[in-house]
């Protein structure tokens, strides 16, 4: 979906693009004939979502509804006292599944130019958010201050916006972490409804990589729904395989890190020492050895 904006000073134009695991929000900086200028005020600044998602054996949606999004621009001491720091990227209500955003599809959800600067917060307001289950059972779920205040997502370090240049920042969703579910499916009792704790990752793209592979078994059949994560003293960032095998993590800091990959009936994989550099693609297969259930005497 597409539309165009003006803001009240100067020429804006703003593009929203449903796509697969990932939300984009484009903001782009051009000159009366619509092409770049490199001593321009304002710049393009991209910024995607993406998800890790929950145990999609059991979802089959988890949608939430974002009325609002908000950019914070660092201010010096001389403007902060006369200058609102917030800029305004979008004011349309949408709905998204974040299960449909898997495996590095992406999708531009705005684009707009904002003046130059850094960025450090990016706003969200969540009007609500719902999880279906396979079996068809439904649940709303409370949004904590995301319909007021807005869900605050830090960029750290603050991503720079140049004059007639585009700078990408990754939102990554983690669902898993999000949605906490109440009760236990295993019990009579059953599940009694979900807690949403947002957990979202912001990443600069211009400095971050992906890293991306097959995941297969030790007769070279793709596993579908591996999960694959890295880990780097904590996990940063988690997929699941698609029906080909194929897996990919974006928005990857540059580093080493650790890489992992499971399946029941597999033994869980780890590779070290996993390098990515900025801007370039990390291929790793994977494969996964299943479980020895066999005893001897």
């Amino acid at each position: 979906m597409r539309f165009t904006s003006l803001m009240k000073q100067g020429k804006t134009r703003l593009t929203l693009v449903m796509a697969t695991l990932a939300m984009i929000f484009a903001v782009a900086a051009c000159n009366e004939e619509n092409t770049p200028n490199l001593s321009s005020d304002t710049g393009k600044l991209n910024i995607e979502l993406t998800d890790a998602p929950i145990n999609i054996d059991m979802v089959q949606e988890a949608n939430v509804t974002i009325t609002h999004i908000e950019a914070r621009r660092a201010l010096d001491s001389a403007e902060a006292d006369s200058t609102n720091p917030f800029i305004e990227l979008s004011n349309e209500t949408e709905t998204y599944n974040l299960l449909e955003l898997r495996n590095g599809v992406t999708e531009t959800l705005v684009d707009m130019e904002v003046p130059t600067g850094e960025y450090d917060l990016i706003r969200l307001y969540v009007d609500e958010a719902s999880l279906t289950l396979n079996n068809g059972d439904s649940y709303s779920v409370k949004v904590p201050s995301g319909k007021q205040t807005g869900i605050k997502v830090f960029i750290e370090p603050a991503i720079q916006v140049q004059g007639g240049l585009t700078s990408d920042l990754l939102l990554d969703f983690d669902i898993s972490k999000s949605f906490i579910m109440k009760g236990n499916m295993n019990t009579p009792a059953g599940i009694k409804g979900f807690n949403f704790k947002p957990v979202i990752r912001a990443v600069n793209q211009t400095t971050a990589g992906q890293i991306l592979g097959l995941v297969t078994d030790t007769s070279e059949t793709p596993l579908n729904e591996a999960a694959v994560w890295i880990k780097k003293d904590t996990v940063i960032s988690t997929t699941y395989s698609d029906t080909t095998g194929e897996y990919t993590i974006l928005g990857v800091p540059e580093g080493s890190y650790d890489l992992y990959a499971a399946k029941e009936g597999y033994d869980t994989l780890q590779v070290n020492n996993v390098a990515v550099t900025p801007g370039n693609v990390t291929t790793r297969d994977l494969t996964l050895t299943p479980t020895d259930t066999t005893t001897t005497e």
